[in-house]
């Protein structure tokens, strides 16, 4: 099958830093699907890796990364319930198998959803990762429910990224909020808007902009940006009781201490932990994906495509991750095969 991948870690400008082989077509294992893959997207995550799995050294075999896709079922595996040959897919993926860059792809079932009916192939393709990263954030992580927390703020850093697009139509949408979305370009304010964010505030000037709108403190904070540079600013715009989640990271420590006196609580969310250690409730990313697909069918939720690429081959997937790595891109990009 035809695959793309990298043999080391090379700036995205370099000729090497993506490249076209041919790979051994995958075997499904006893709780995997075998899918023909009709579109990806790219996402933060796969530029990240590309530019760190493999420093200072050259594999021997390439590696395919890629972590969103749409497909068909071609073949399933010996204990495999909740699909058939022929099934139209999407998901988003396990960091500790082969990437969706490729032809074909195993994929075990329980991380699997049905692609969204009225979607495109592309529209589908840029929502698993992003989609499921936002609702365990709200849902799963903070645990916020309409029921009890209906009209609270939500203050959402990185608004107009893929998964800040997704996030404010979720914590709008479905939970009821009061959202406030970080952008500063007339284009990316605009999308947050058209995304359903109430307020739309300067990230430059976050704790001048949200007081501004009318909140001293926000019941609720989610970042997709940088957990240490949003730190203080964040410490200082929580409510007492509130709670912060991020999906970031942290190269140095997080000053935890500093939300003592307000008993915050604080979250760390990653999309792969349920397919990284196996939970119990790995098949969870299946239910959240076919709600999700639900959400969209029933046009309550949209698609956050904004750039469409066509072509499985190593220039689309650099442009892509170029796109990618300027920090100015909007919404999702996709690229169909």
């Amino acid at each position: 099958m035809k695959a793309i991948g990298f043999k080391t870690s090379l700036a995205i400008e370099n000729p090497e830093s993506f490249i076209e082989f041919e790979a051994v077509k995958p075997i499904p294992g006893p709780h995997d699907l075998l899918v023909k893959i009709d579109a990806i997207s790219v996402n933060p995550v796969d530029f990240k890796i590309r530019q760190n799995s493999a420093k200072d050294t050259v594999l021997e075999t390439p590696k395919i990364i890629g972590w969103d896709a749409v497909g068909i079922v071609q073949a399933v595996g010996q204990d495999v319930t909740l699909f058939e040959v022929g099934d139209p897919v999407y998901y988003a993926g396990d960091i500790t198998k082969q990437g969706s860059n490729a032809e074909y792809q195993i994929i075990d079932e329980r991380i699997v959803g049905r692609k969204p009916k009225s979607l495109s192939i592309e529209e589908a393709a840029v929502i698993p990762l992003t989609a499921l990263t936002a609702w365990e954030i709200l849902f799963d992580r903070i645990r916020i429910s309409a029921e009890k927390d209906k009209g609270k703020s939500i203050l959402i850093i990185g608004g107009a990224g893929g998964v800040g697009s997704i996030a404010i139509q979720l914590a709008k949408k479905i939970a009821g909020l009061t959202v406030i979305a970080t952008a500063s370009r007339p284009e990316t304010i605009d999308w947050c808007k058209k995304q359903g964010a109430d307020f739309v505030v300067d990230h430059k000037d976050l704790v001048s902009t949200v007081r501004e709108a009318g909140f001293e403190y926000v019941d609720f904070i989610l970042d997709f940006v940088d957990t240490n540079a949003y730190w203080d600013t964040m410490v200082e715009l929580i409510k007492p009781q509130g709670h912060i989640a991020s999906i970031t990271g942290s190269s140095d420590p997080v000053a935890l201490t500093k939300l003592k006196s307000k008993s915050v609580s604080f979250s760390w969310e990653l999309m792969y932990t349920r397919s990284m250690y196996q939970t119990e409730d790995m098949v969870e990313q299946h239910n959240i994906l076919n709600i999700v697909a639900d959400l969209l069918d029933d046009g309550i939720l949209k698609t956050t495509l904004n750039t469409t690429l066509n072509g499985l081959t190593a220039e689309n997937l650099k442009k892509a991750h170029e796109l990618l790595e300027s920090g100015r891109t909007i919404g999702k990009i996709a690229v169909k095969f």
